[in-house]
């Protein structure tokens, strides 16, 4: 049942994937009215199920929704959602709001907010997410956010229901900018671990107690004690994360140039991800950076 207590703001949810789908099931029972699309319709099915509307088009979701939320793997994706045939924008209204969690270029970001806001009046909020799936699903999201201050407060209420961790970052783009920076550690923490399993196992130690190991000093972190250990025992997850990371880290690296900054660590980490998806494991989560390593390869 519901959970009873202050109305909750009604949602367009767009993008019915590994974060999103889990997102929807868990504000669902918190007394959230959601209307869903997707750009593979049959995605939003299993919302369906747990109670979710669907439309037909990405305009579908603006009548009656407070807030329209984004949760798209690409930048092509969120234009076309936007400002394609049949698309969110020109069904909004002065005063709605978009919540981005989807990760695309800061700079496209800070393009389509003033887009948005000029040709709609409407709000773009830039909130990026680290987690994965099973904090989307349990509302215990790292939520980077930036944008107006009015749209900000504005999701407050949602944002109580969605993230652990709730951080403003500053103004339009700059939660997107500290998604990039989330990306950076994830991304290189990984290969560093990768080179220590790799050097672990050469030396003919026992690999897989390095996490109890290190546990509760300077080495010590929660990748390390949960990611490394998949690593280890070359249990990889069929969840698309090393296709993902490499899309993030090239933004990145993109961002970075143009700030005339140089981040060579990143910059080899990068090079990791894209020989992981060369090397076909593309849709494996990022512990499987270590296939690099392997000599299958």
């Amino acid at each position: 049942m519901p959970e009873t207590g202050t109305a909750k703001p009604r949602l367009g949810y767009i993008g019915i994937g590994l974060m999103g789908l889990p997102m929807v099931r868990h504000l669902l029972p918190k007394g959230y009215a959601i209307t869903t699309y997707d750009i593979a319709p049959a995605r939003c099915e299993s919302a369906r199920e747990a109670g979710a509307g669907i439309a037909a088009t990405p305009a579908g979701v603006v009548d009656g929704a407070d807030l329209v939320i984004l949760n798209l793997p690409t930048l092509d994706a969120v234009e076309q959602v936007m400002f394609g045939s049949g698309g969110v924008a020109a069904a909004m209204k002065p005063g709605q709001i978009l919540v981005d969690f989807s990760t695309i270029p800061v700079e496209a970001c800070r393009r389509l907010g003033a887009r948005l806001l000029a040709e709609r009046g409407c709000g773009w909020v830039d909130t990026p997410v680290s987690g994965g799936p099973p904090a989307s699903g349990t509302g215990t999201l790292t939520v980077m956010a930036g944008g107006r201050e009015e749209d900000l407060a504005r999701i407050a209420p949602l944002m109580a229901d969605v993230a652990g961790r709730y951080t403003i970052m500053g103004g339009p783009g700059a939660g997107m900018v500290a998604k990039m920076i989330n990306q950076m550690i994830v991304g290189c923490t990984h290969a560093v671990l990768a080179e220590a399993l790799m050097v672990a196992e050469a030396a003919g130690i026992d690999a897989k107690r390095i996490p109890e190991c290190l546990a509760g000093g300077h080495a010590d972190s929660n990748l390390l004690q949960r990611n490394y250990p998949r690593m280890a025992n070359r249990e990889f997850a069929p969840q698309g994360y090393a296709r993902q990371m490499l899309k993030d880290l090239e933004m990145v690296n993109v961002f970075t140039a143009g700030l005339k900054t140089a981040t060579p660590m990143t910059a080899d980490a990068l090079n990791l991800y894209r020989m992981a998806v060369h090397f076909g494991h593309a849709e494996l989560d990022t512990t499987a950076l270590v296939k690099v390593y392997d000599r299958e390869g």
